[in-house]
């Protein structure tokens, strides 16, 4: 397991794609977090957090998870990880784990500007990093999602666009049920990653939301593991 997650993070760095994902995020991250800065107020950090990292990672997420398993499977190269001497789910956990890590590692850069800002007045770091956790645990759900998508097509772009879709039916479904009954409105913002996630932006560990993101990575993990166990015997 670990032999493959070290061997995926590698290959984001040794390839392009490492470099633009981290790019992609300072860039947009930059230019939002420039706005706090040109109000001349703190006050404004959490939301900026809470918007720019909760919806970056609807758009970097898809860009990380969309290679775990559509490349080699386009190259035909997935057939000798799936006859290597090693489970099944260690092959799908090492590479959630290296995209997970990558996603960590693009999210730690954007503390840079935070912590500056330090210098000049007093952000508020309780919610701040509490936002952080919360995207982290968002981010654990999106990215099982991304992979098993991956794990369906030997088309790159095709696993991007679908984890995108999904992921922003996910953050928005629960603003879809307006003109529904009370009762499914409900459902809906049960299943709503945004509504998970709004108790970490007001900086509250909700231990419902992380049962629930951690879940939801899971079972996607799982059908990730049954889709190539199916694959090894075909």
């Amino acid at each position: 397991m670990s032999a493959i997650a070290k061997k995926e993070l590698r290959e984001y760095f040794f390839s392009p794609i490492g470099y633009v994902i981290l790019g992609v995020m300072l860039l947009l991250f930059g230019f939002f977090y420039s706005q706090v800065l040109f109000s001349q107020t703190t006050d404004l950090i959490p939301y900026i957090y809470n918007m720019l990292l909760s919806w970056i990672m609807v758009i970097l997420i898809p860009l990380i998870t969309m290679r775990t398993f559509s490349e080699e499977i386009r190259t035909k190269s997935d057939q000798g990880l799936l006859t290597a001497p090693v489970g099944v789910f260690s092959i799908v956990f090492g590479k959630f784990l290296a995209a997970f890590l990558m996603f960590a590692i693009s999210l730690t850069a954007t503390l840079i500007p935070a912590v500056i800002i330090t210098f000049f007045s007093s952000p508020d770091w309780p919610k701040i990093l509490c936002t952080y956790i919360g995207v982290l645990l968002c981010g654990i759900a999106l990215i099982a999602i991304g992979v098993f998508i991956s794990s369906l097509t030997q088309s790159q772009i095709v696993a991007a666009i679908a984890t995108f879709g999904i992921s922003m039916l996910l953050m928005l479904i629960g603003n879809l049920g307006n003109n529904v009954s009370a009762s499914l409105q409900n459902v809906l913002n049960w299943i709503s990653f945004q509504s998970r996630f709004q108790p970490f932006s007001n900086g509250i560990l909700n231990i419902g939301s992380l049962v629930y993101f951690v879940s939801v990575a899971a079972v996607f993990l799982f059908l990730t593991a049954r889709k190539l166990e199916s694959r090894r015997w075909n």
